[in-house]
This record gives structure tokens, C-alpha cells and sequence, in this order.
């Protein structure tokens, strides 16, 4: 049913956007309330105004957290306009209110610039809140504009549509009004929840969604809730694809290993799992150690690196197809030869945000785990064989144990020089993910003999180090924790091995 908006509450924080609104509400001749800098607003544009203690006969109180809590508010908005409803309004001198317009005091934006709980808790909005969920409720016969991102609906509907709605505009706008309580109401539980970690209840709410081309495979949908300006300013390319958004974040969660204190570090990927990566004292060097890694399923990969691209890393790179490639920044020549390509996508990563929870969908359900940000040191490892590893191979135990943390178990990895010469990786079966890493190495020409292995869980036989050995493998690190860790000690005892553990595993699914 159509309904033409006679009257209207408004109460906004943010201000900007309702100056060629407010003349449309005289030309309507609709009867305004407001209170507070609102009002104010109101007055000064020229709109005619009832005030809400005008109408309550109370004024605002207790600094202001007391409004427009009040049944001649409320009334107003949640009456149906039915009669015994309409009864009622009369006998207790309510006027109906057709249209609410709210911007709730920012919450959430409080939160990203302030630690003082005293500011925080005072913008929690009590009344536009209520007045929010009372308007949508009432939608059938009641407007609901809720936020300051809707001022361009509310034009519309008094600009084009001679101030009228039908029921399924109004339905629209209500379910809009309850998505941003429902966002906001998140955000104030999860403020709440973050000292006490109430693993009872999960709150996850994302307000900002991207429609994407396809998902996984061109016949899935696909769309990406958050916001990609907080990461990443994008400087080229086409629309980031459901496959690269997943890359990505699994390139972010391996780099973050390398906080470029070593050494510049450059990796990539290839859905997922790094199939190369180097740290060297040069860009340019770490790029050509990462390639050499495997430089076939380099292409169409993902690149990042920890240091800004200078222009003699960005001419090699210009030689190779990729989908993405992630920095810190880009220096302007870098940029400007990158860039000629108009379909590559570079990514300036502005962000070092490292979420401390994982969430994923499973059986219908949800589950969440705390991130894996643990980074073993020196510190970490226990020397458990008769071997002493040298200063060089723990530095190389280290490397190759970020590395295998990020790939799909079950996974091995081999390291020499600083740099990934053969990795297995997502194997039912842990001796299979050895041999592959072996032979990886050897098709990609590089000589095992003198490289530490890593592997992301224990050692249940020591199978894999006596084929690692046959290779030339001289220092193993692993989490250790089977009841068989002895066999695997022992071999290296017997054959002059040296062998850490973390007591950490690193599974990946």
C-alpha cells in the first residue's frame, strides 16, 4: 500500500549530506520533531520544527543520554494506523510519525581512535538505536532511513516519488535499518567480549560487501565482505578475483614471518602454497632465488615482497605472467613500467593487521580458532641428538620452519642458503611429501646434499629421515611429540645428524 510521508522525527550525528534534503521536507509540508544540534541544523536551513521536549513535556536529561525515550515518541512510530491503534494516539495526544530519520553516534569509528573506555562507552547510542528498531518494525506503515550512507534514498523518495512509498520500499529500508543495528550491536559485544574471550557466543558481522566476478570456479558466486581500502591501496590492475583474495591472504600470513630485519625477502605462490622463496641482501637476488624454486608454477602466481620494488626488480618481474603482486610500496619507475600492463594488479599493502582469530564454515555450522602467530626462535628449539647443529644451520632450521608452516600438510621442506629448494606438500602421506620435496629439488637443479629439512609434525618412524639422509640432509627440525621420537633420534645419533624440536606443531588443512 502506498503511503505519503506527513511527518517526520529526525535525529543524525553526522550532519553532511541533508542540505538539499531539508528544503524538500518544507515543500512536502512535513510536520519535523528533532532535538539537540539537529534541531539547530533544522531551524537554521528555514525547516519549521516541534521540538521533542515540546512534545514530551520532558527535556533532554542525564547529559543528554535521555531524549526521546518517551511513549509520545514512541507511540508515534509504532502505532499501526488501525483504529483501535489510532484510538489510543488520540486519547493520550500522540502524533503519528510517518518517516525516521537516525545516524547512530559512531561506535565503531570511536573504537579506531581511542583507547579511553569513558569516550567509548559514550557513543553507544541508546535512543537511535530504539528508535531505529521501532520504526522497521513498523514498517508497514512507517519510513526508516538509518544511517548517513541512506541520505540519498531519503532524497529520492521526496525528490522523485512526491514523498511517497510502497510497502515493499518501506520493507527494504527496514531490513537495511536492522542490518546496521544488528552490525553495530556486534561491534559494542565484541568491545565487551575482548578482555573476557566468551567463546560461548561468536559475533561476526562485515558491512561492506563486493560482488565478485565467479568463486572458485566460473559456475559459483561469489562476494567478499570487509573492506580492501584497510589493507591494500590497489595502484593497477582489474577487479581482484575469489582466487586471488585467498592467495593473497595466504601470501600476507607467510610474509608476515619476514619482518625484512634479515634481509629482503621475496615469495610466491601458487594457490596457496609457496612454491618459492629466498631472502638475500638485494631485491633483486631474493627474486631470482624465490623464481628459481620453481619457476613453472611461478607463472600465474602471487608475488610480495617485504621491501619496496625498485626498478631493477621490476624489469625482471615485467618478464614473468603473474595474477598479483604485493609490496610495501613502489618506487615511481618500478611503478610506472609495472603499470603498462593495465590488467596487472599491484598492490601496495598498507596494513600490517594480523587477525587473531580464523573463522570458517563447517558441517552447517561454524568453527573458530585462535591465528597461528606463534614464530619459533632460537630459544624455541631443543636439541635432542648427539650433533650439535652449527650457527648456520639453525638460522636455516628457522627459515625452513616459517616456510613449512604455510603449507598444506602433510609437508616437507628442504632450505639451503637461505632459500626453499624443494617442499611436499598436502600428501596423505608424510614419506610421500619427502621424496617429492627430493625430487622437487633435484628437478629444479639443486644439490640436496647440505640442506636442513623441516617438517610441520612429528616424526612417527624415521623413514623420512633416512631417505633425507640418502640425500645428504645434515639437520632436521620438527615439533616432535610421537611416542616413536627416539627411532628418528637415535638414526640421526648413528649417522651424524643433527635434529632440533620446536614442541609446536604447524598443521595446515
Amino acid at each position: 500500500m502506498t503511503k505519503k510521508i506527513k511527518s517526520a522525527l529526525i535525529s543524525v550525528f553526522h550532519k553532511d549530506g541533508l542540505d538539499d534534503i531539508l528544503p524538500l521536507l518544507t515543500k512536502h509540508n512535513i510536520e519535523v520533531y528533532s532535538t539537540g544540534g539537529t534541531q539547530a541544523l533544522l531551524e537554521k536551513s528555514g525547516v519549521t520544527v516541534h521540538t521533542v521536549e515540546g512534545l514530551t513535556s520532558y527535556p533532554s536529561i542525564l547529559d543528554g543520554r535521555v531524549k526521546t525515550l518517551h511513549p509520545k515518541v514512541f507511540g508515534g512510530i509504532l502505532a499501526k494506523r488501525e483504529p483501535d491503534h489510532q484510538d489510543q494516539l488520540t486519547k493520550f495526544d500522540i502524533p503519528e510519525i510517518d518517516l525516521v530519520v537516525v545516524d547512530l553516534y559512531p561506535f565503531e569509528e570511536t573504537l579506531k581512535n581511542t583507547s579511553d573506555e569513558g569516550t567509548i562507552i559514550e557513543k553507544i547510542d541508546i535512543g537511535g538505536i530504539s528508535l531505529i528498531r521501532a520504526a522497521a518494525k513498523n514498517f508497514k506503515d512507517v519510513v526508516v532511513i538509518a544511517s548517513k550512507d541512506q541520505y540519498a534514498d531519503l532524497r529520492q523518495i521526496l525528490a522523485e516519488q512526491d514523498a511517497e512509498t510502497e510497502e515493499l520500499d518501506r520493507k527494504r529500508l527496514a531490513m537495511k535499518a536492522f542490518q546496521i543495528s544488528s552490525h553495530y550491536d556486534s561491534c559494542i559485544f565484541n568491545y565487551f567480549n575482548e578482555p573476557f574471550a566468551d567463546k560461548a557466543h561468536l559475533k561476526v558481522s562485515a558491512d561492506k560487501r563486493n560482488s565478485l566476478r565467479y568463486g572458485e570456479n566460473p559456475h559459483q558466486s561469489a562476494d567478499y565482505y570487509g573492506d580492501l581500502d584497510k589493507e591494500f591501496e590497489i595502484l593497477n590492475g582489474k577487479a581482484l578475483s575469489y582466487n586471488n583474495l585467498v592467495d593473497i591472504d595466504s601470501a600476507i600470513d607467510v610474509m608476515r614471518e619476514f619482518n625484512g630485519t634479515d634481509g629482503m625477502t621475496f615469495c610466491i605462490l601458487k594457490h596457496t602454497n609457496t612454491c618459492g622463496i629466498a631472502t638475500r641482501g638485494t631485491l633483486l637476488e631474493s627474486y631470482h632465488a624465490a623464481l628459481a624454486g620453481d619457476p613453472v608454477s611461478a607463472f600465474g602466481g602471487i608475488l610480495m615482497a617485504n621491501h619496496p620494488i625498485d626498478l631493477a626488480t621490476a624489469q625482471e618481474i615485467d618478464k614473468q605472467f603473474y595474477e598479483v603482486l604485493i609490496a610495501p610500496d613502489f618506487d615511481t619507475d618500478a611503478l610506472e613500467l609495472l603499470s603498462k600492463k593495465k590488467n596487472r594488479r599491484l598492490l601496495k599493502r598498507t596494513s600490517d593487521h594480523a587477525p587473531t582469530t580464523k573463522i570458517k564454515t563447517l558441517l552447517g555450522g561454524v568453527v573458530a580458532q585462535s591465528s597461528d602467530h606463534k614464530v619459533e626462535s632460537e630459544e624455541d628449539l631443543e636439541v635432542i641428538t648427539k650433533v650439535q647443529p652449527t650457527p648456520d644451520e639453525i638460522s636455516q632450521l628457522l627459515f625452513a620452519n616459517k616456510v613449512v608452516k604455510h603449507l598444506k600438510s602433510n609437508t616437507i621442506v628442504l632450505v639451503k642458503n637461505n632459500q626453499l629448494i624443494g617442499m611436499g606438500c598436502g600428501q596423505t602421506s608424510r614419506v610421500d611429501a619427502c621424496k617429492q620435496a627430493i625430487d622437487k629439488a633435484k628437478r629444479m637443479g639443486f644439490d640436496v646434499n647440505g640442506a636442513v629439512m623441516a617438517s610441520d609434525a612429528f616424526f612417527p618412524f624415521p623413514d623420512c629421515v633416512e631417505i633425507a639422509h640418502g640425500e645428504g640432509v645434515r639437520a632436521v627440525i620438527q615439533p616432535g611429540g610421537s611416542i616413536k621420537d627416539n627411532l628418528s633420534v637415535t638414526f640421526c645419533d648413528d649417522n651424524h645428524m643433527a635434529m632440533v624440536m620446536t614442541g609446536t606443531r604447524h598443521f595446515k588443512h
